[in-house]
């Protein structure tokens, strides 16, 4: 069931994103559909909906003698379920987990989509993004990981998904030969929805998309319509310099990107020189990423993954 859930919500995210480049969607639609895609994977998910609550917020649940605030009498209420006498900080959030998964698989098929438009960058990124995952499943394999089967499907997916993206870089970097649309990049991000959601590493999966979170604060006064959001937020390309620049929406301001901001902060270059600074940036935020989960985070945040 597991693996035939996960090939279910790629091949949705996959027939969607071909048919964005076809017809292109509206961000409505961009929102509700994955969130059907999602029913598969919250469907058959068989993983525990216990988290375990950073330790500097015990205090928040737990009295010093272990017995329950009244806030965790309050999740109790509503059917979440605050174990007492817990000294991991143990705590069952049933049917909001379910609801995490949903938004976390939004939240990866979209995120690479908004943050492309440069040849290389959005299978670059994967590139990196993959290679951290089965660096994390590699390491928690080689530690006696008690998920070690999870981890093991992870690879299972992930290696075909690097391998063939590797492939598709050699063709798409600048001067790029093939051009990826949104297909490559809904079902890449639901791949990665996949292993961190039945590889039951959901929040490790979150730090290496640090860049694409940055990207993902910085549009939504567009995306919520505050700001003029045009349908392409892309960088410009000036003929006279032959570098690219900052675009612009329609009240003159830059369109707010991680990569307009890039080239602002930076100032105009060359498309592959900006392809290169982006992908250094998403490979130096991934390490750390992992530094933060096998380094400061580990005992503090990421205790364990249940």
């Amino acid at each position: 069931p597991v693996l035939l859930s996960s090939l279910t919500s790629i091949l949705f995210m996959l027939f969607l994103g071909f048919t964005d480049d076809v017809l292109e969607w509206g961000w409505a639609a961009k929102l509700v559909l994955p969130t059907v895609s999602s029913i598969p994977l919250v469907a058959v998910y068989d993983g525990s909906t216990s988290i375990v609550a950073p330790r500097f917020m015990h205090a928040v649940f737990w009295m010093e003698d272990r017995s329950l605030t009244t806030l965790s009498h309050a999740l109790t209420s509503i059917g979440l379920t605050v174990y007492p006498s817990s000294r991991v900080g143990l705590i069952d959030v049933s049917w909001v987990y379910s609801l995490y998964i949903s938004v976390l698989s939004i939240f990866t098929s979209n995120c690479i989509n908004i943050y492309a438009g440069i040849n290389g960058l959005e299978v670059g990124q994967s590139v990196v993004v993959a290679s951290c995952i089965l660096l994390h499943n590699a390491a928690e394999i080689s530690n006696g990981s008690q998920g070690s089967d999870s981890h093991w499907f992870s690879i299972m997916v992930l290696l075909p998904f690097l391998t063939s993206s590797l492939a598709l870089l050699s063709t798409n970097w600048y001067p790029a030969t093939t051009f990826v649309g949104d297909t490559y990049c809904y079902s890449a991000g639901v791949v990665f929805a996949v292993v961190g959601i039945h590889g039951h590493f959901s929040k490790t999966l979150l730090l290496f998309f640090l860049p694409q979170i940055i990207n993902f604060l910085l549009s939504l006064p567009q995306l919520a319509g505050i700001v003029p959001c045009p349908r392409h937020r892309l960088p410009r390309y000036n003929p006279k310099t032959r570098l690219m620049e900052p675009s612009l929406h329609s009240n003159g301001g830059i369109n707010l990107t991680l990569i307009n901001v890039w080239l602002t902060v930076r100032g105009p270059m060359r498309e592959e020189r900006l392809t290169f600074e982006l992908l250094v940036l998403q490979v130096v935020m991934s390490g750390m990423g992992m530094a933060i989960r096998y380094g400061g985070g580990r005992g503090l945040i990421f205790e364990e993954e249940l």
